[in-house]
Order: C-alpha cells, then structure tokens, then sequence
C-alpha cells in the first residue's frame, strides 16, 4: 500500500525538497503553498498525513496563520497525523500545538532521517487505531443485529468468541440438525441450547431437559423412553419419557457421555428413525424431536476406549459448537457480574479486578455462586474483596472472620429451593458444614 502525504508550506524550495526526500521512499506527495489551496487538496481525500508549516505571510513570524490551518484540519479531519515545521522562532508555539493535539514538530532545517522515522512511526499508529476502531464498530454491530433479529435469552457477553458462537448457534437454530454443544462444567452450555431452541422452527413446541449424568442407567432408560406400569419394580402406572415429552419441540440430552450402552443403542435407532418403544410394551412410539446434546467429555477419546458409539457421535454432531471457559473469555466477566448481582448491591471496582485476576475453574456457575455468596454475607451495599473467597496465583484473597449466620443460611436456602448442594455451594461451605450450621441455628430443611 502506498501512503500519501499533504505538505503545506508558503517556501516551493521546501515542498519540492521534502517531496523527492518522501518519493524516494516510496510516499506519495501533493503540495500547497498557502492554506486555501492545502484545504482544497484535503477535501478531495486520500492523505494519510499532513506537514504543515506556521506561517505564510513573508512579514508574519507569530504563528497565527498555522495556527488557524492547524484548528481548521483539525475541525473536519479530528484524527489526521499532522507534523508542525517550523523555524526556531515559532517552537514555543509549536509545542503548544502538540499539546493540544499535532502529532509532532520538526524544525527547519530538518534532519531527513528523524523526519522519516517520525512520519512511518505515525502513519503505522494512525492505521492501527483505524483498525481498532473499525474492529470495535463491528463487534457493536454484529452484536446489535444478533440482538435485534434473534431471542438470546437474556445472555449477557461482550467477548469475541461468545460473539462468533452466538453467530453460529443462531444461524444453525433454524436447520433441523441435531447439535453437539462442548465445554467444561459450569460455562453455560444449557443457555446456549436454550437459545438454539428459542430461535428455531420449533421454537413453540416443548423444551425438555434431561441430564443423563444424573440419572442410573435402569432409570435413565424410563426417563428418555418411558415405561408401562408394572415394567419393573415400584412403577404402578404409565410412565411418560422425555422423547415423548418433547414431541414436536426439542430435547436437551446433558451430559451425553454418560449415557449406557443400551441407552445409546435406543437413542441411535430414535435418530435414525424417530421410533421407539416404552420399557415393557411393544408398542413402536413415532416422535419428531429436535436433539440437542452437551458433554464436557472427550467423546473421540470415548470411542476409541470402547465406552461410546461412533456412529451415535456422527449423528450427535452434525453441528459442533464448541463454548470456551470463562478464563479464556474474561471479557465477559463484568457483563455477567452485573447480571447476577441484584438492584440492591453493586461491587467494587478492585474486587472486580481481582475477578480478572481469578481462573475460574468452575467457570460461570462459580462467579454466580460467588456473588451469591457475597451478597448473603456482605455487610454492605458495596461488595469489596474482605467478602470474596477466591485463590489466585496462590494467595488466598478471604476474610476469615466472616462468619456464614443464620439470617444468610435461611436467605441461600430460599434462593436455591432448598438445594442443599447448590445452598452449600453459594454459601462457600461442604454439605457436611452446612448441615452442622443448620443444626446449630435449628433452622428446618
């Protein structure tokens, strides 16, 4: 790319002078002898810097007309590189204009290689701050178009790669495929299904769930497919699955590589032909569902042990959507920070750098628990660190004497529907240290 450069200078001896030095490295030139004109030249565009002298008049030696030509180019052109030259009479004044603004000054007469460095050193800047703005301008753009033409479900991000993932979940969400969602435990990966439902063509039918990491492998089969009473022991009526369940919508399948053997040989034959059978009947169910998967597992390590089905993970993964952990997207920290803490509290700006600072192994479900935990204990509107319990880089950032009272024991218990692990966990506590707590305080679970 070749650069072009404006210079505006009342002396034709100078302008031919600095236009063969530029030429002979490979810049472009155009000169004007007097503002007017150099103004004119600027308007047609394509100039990259500006050298300008401070005065045009052969009695005038105060600056005023390079000041005002300076203020001029300025008032149209606010980030145009503009190098000030001048005689050694006018260098006070052209340091007040590099002061409030000139990118640099050069006196007369003017050492060739300096200038050249000076002029290289700012067009590349100028360039890279082009670059940065327009890189800027189009993430706020995509951003505003994934939010004005699609439902994200209330997600709050701001890093690129959640920008580019949201791209491709909204773009395949209307494709009746199914789509593998990857990532560690905890990063989000049931929002990102939520929002793959929400914008596709079945978005006005059922959203089931199921995590199959949680469920025994004689309970995982009745849970997806269903059972007749009597199928085994302690069922006394028709079981409905969640295959049936979710017929005409979507289900999500968390935690797929847990799912058994059998248990993939049934999910494989829904696949393939949308047909099934409840445990204990042989009567062939017929569904159209939309599957979404999610694991934070290896499945091609999986298949090659033996423990998950190649051709189940072909049909799984038509799409791959793979969702980066929190520390490798830390610019979503302070928009996800603002989305858990409630109207009442706020948090302070050193906490939030030591959020920055944080890995955050358990990923979004660890921030959420942590302000959770911080809002129980705080004593103040203002979350600081004394109430944050986080190790980074090995120092443990705590205070030890805050104690988990019985006001904030009862406040976690009703926030987490009286999950006891999801209440020990916002609360920073093992479950065997919050059972004794709620013995203490004799509070009811």
């Amino acid at each position: 790319m070749t650069y072009k450069i404006l210079i505006i200078d009342d002396n034709p001896d100078i302008c031919k002078a600095l236009s063969i030095l530029f030429k002979l490295e490979g810049f472009d030139t155009e000169s004007a002898l007097e503002p007017k004109s150099g103004l004119n030249l600027l308007r047609d565009g394509g100039f990259d810097l500006v050298i300008q002298d401070m005065n045009f008049s052969e009695d005038m030696t105060s600056g005023i007309e390079g000041i005002k030509l300076f203020k001029d180019i300025r008032a149209v052109y606010a980030d145009m590189p503009i190098i000030i030259i001048t005689a050694w009479t006018s260098l006070e004044t052209a340091v007040d204009l590099v002061r409030n603004g000139a990118a640099d000054y050069v006196g007369k007469p003017w050492n060739d290689n300096k200038l050249l460095v000076s002029v290289r050193n700012l067009i590349e800047l100028n360039e890279l701050q082009n670059h940065q703005l327009l890189y800027k301008s189009n993430q706020l753009t995509q951003k505003s178009e994934l939010e004005n033409n699609f439902d994200l479900c209330n997600i709050k991000y701001r890093s690129e790669s959640m920008s580019r993932l949201l791209q491709m979940a909204t773009q395949v969400a209307a494709a009746d495929v199914p789509v593998l969602v990857t990532g560690p435990n905890g990063s989000g990966k049931e929002k990102i299904a939520e929002i793959i439902q929400a914008n596709s063509q079945c978005k006005d039918g059922p959203f089931i769930k199921v995590n199959v990491g949680a469920l025994s492998k004689e309970l995982l089969e009745a849970e997806l497919f269903g059972a007749e009473a009597g199928s085994y022991t302690g069922i006394t009526k028709r079981r409905i699955g969640r295959f049936e369940a979710a017929d005409n919508g979507t289900l999500f399948l968390d935690e797929i590589g847990n799912l058994s053997a059998e248990g993939q040989i049934k999910l494989l034959r829904v696949l393939q032909t949308g047909e099934f059978e409840r445990i204990g009947s042989h009567k062939t169910i017929k569904v159209k569902v939309r599957i979404i998967s999610a694991t934070n597992s290896n499945l091609k390590a999986a298949i090659i042990d033996g423990s998950f089905r190649e051709d189940l993970y072909y049909r799984l993964n038509v799409i791959e959507l793979k969702l980066p952990p929190l520390n490798e997207r830390k610019d979503d920290i302070s928009p996800l920070v603002n989305l858990f803490l409630d109207d009442e509290h706020s948090i302070d700006d050193e906490t939030l750098a030591l959020f920055h600072q944080y890995h955050w192994p358990g990923n979004v479900r660890e921030l959420q628990n942590v302000i959770k935990r911080a809002m129980l204990l705080s004593t103040s509107k203002l979350i600081s660190k004394e109430f944050i319990d986080l190790e980074i880089d090995g120092l443990q950032v705590s205070n030890s004497t805050v104690e988990v009272n019985k006001a904030s024991i009862e406040k976690a218990l009703i926030e987490n529907n009286h999950n006891m692990v999801e209440t020990a966990k916002c609360l920073g506590l093992s479950r065997s240290a919050l059972y004794r707590r709620l013995k203490k305080f004799d509070i009811e679970h």
